[in-house]
């Protein structure tokens, strides 16, 4: 067993407990019991739940803290617990791991901010709507990437205390839920999950009604405006044409859509059948000439690496960011320059599908010129 002693970080932080801490309390790495037993003297606290990794610990508590408003209980994190708090504290070990002397009160993951990691992604799902996370980390713990893991979690922090230390600057953050996030949760979407990040916007995969979906807000760091408004416009045209993933609803601040599990199309090139890649290419093709007839450019199929998923032999193209109007719309063209490409010819030809370059050429300058083409003499 080994339990952390209080030091200088339990004392900052135990300051803020005694400041912040109200309703239901669940402690996360109660060690020593300190923090536990500040929360449990405040007034505004009903009932506080200490958990540590180490059974051990966890008796050495229950034998030397004698407080009816403490319940001590094992649990690597979140693990062994259940329900919502209103206060969630966490003194985390935040130190790079030291491999030659590992101390589980200590190592915070090989960086020192992994174990942080694991806690911020895990938090929202028991933190009531108007909760507060109180968080202690280090400088030594890479603040960047803890600033960077609070923000794809949809949670806003306040650091409300910072103090130096020899070698080290220890920060305290009061982390609470976004405007976003709530007004997500409010739409019965649970659980939320960061999942991509975008130059416009920011994805998360979540579930209603049991079934999985993607949420998209604008991307804080872009300049562009309204981003969640126009691709609810062009989703919506899309799936007039029976085009893109399904469009579910909007708000203001995110959109909601079908959340499409597959093959990025690079991916699906390499591991799919001859017959399978060539079906999956002509229907790609039927759907850039519906977009080039009602004159809707999407852009990037030059390069459509991560915006054509492939579920069940089935193309789907995802992300409308960039769609325009125009009298020139060229997705055919832009979709041939891929296929011709040397990396994906060259895959192609180890699948037995061999594309004339020359002739896919006069094809794409003739349909320039006239707007029609024949999908069968490409592939």
């Amino acid at each position: 067993m080994t339990i952390y002693d209080p030091r200088e970080d339990s004392f900052l932080l135990q300051k803020y407990v005694k400041e912040y801490a109200f309703g239901k309390v669940l402690e996360i790495g109660t060690g020593s019991g300190i923090l536990a037993v500040e929360a449990a003297q405040s007034h505004r606290v009903t009932s506080v739940l200490a958990v540590d990794i180490q059974k051990e610990v966890i008796a050495h508590c229950k034998k030397t803290i004698g407080n009816k408003k403490i319940t001590f209980q094992q649990s690597n994190l979140f693990e062994n617990v259940k329900g919502r708090f209103d206060t969630i504290i966490f003194n985390p070990p935040y130190l790079p791991a030291d491999k030659r002397d590992p101390d589980v009160t200590l190592d915070g993951g090989k960086h020192g901010y992994e174990t942080i990691e694991l806690f911020l992604h895990a938090s929202n799902k028991y933190l009531t709507e108007n909760g507060k996370i109180l968080l202690l980390f280090s400088s030594l713990s890479k603040k960047n990437k803890i600033d960077e893991c609070i923000a794809q979690n949809l949670f806003t922090a306040k650091l409300i205390d910072q103090q130096h230390i020899s070698f080290e600057t220890l920060y305290v953050y009061c982390i609470e839920k976004s405007v976003v996030l709530k007004e997500i949760e409010h739409k019965k979407i649970t659980p939320l999950r960061y999942f991509a990040k975008g130059r416009r916007g920011l994805t998360y995969l979540g579930t209603y009604k049991n079934k999985k979906m993607i949420i998209k807000i604008p991307n804080p760091e872009s300049d562009a405006v309204s981003t969640i408004q126009f691709e609810e416009k062009w989703l919506k045209k899309m799936n007039a044409l029976k085009i893109g993933p399904t469009f579910y609803y909007a708000t203001e601040s995110f959109l909601v859509m079908e959340y499409i599990k597959g093959l990025e199309i690079f991916d699906f090139l390499e591991k799919s059948t001859k017959q399978n890649i060539k079906k999956v290419i002509r229907n790609l093709l039927k759907q850039m000439l519906t977009l080039d007839n009602k004159g809707i450019l999407k852009q990037e199929m030059t390069h459509p690496y991560k915006h054509i998923i492939v579920r069940k032999n089935k193309p789907i193209l995802i992300d409308f960011e960039r769609c325009r109007y125009t009298e020139r719309s060229r997705n055919i063209n832009q979709f041939l320059q891929f296929l011709t490409s040397y990396k994906v010819a060259e895959l192609l030809q180890k699948k037995g599908i061999v594309l004339d370059k020359e002739k896919i050429n006069a094809i794409g300058k003739e349909y320039s010129k006239i707007k029609k083409i024949c999908i069968g003499d490409i592939v």
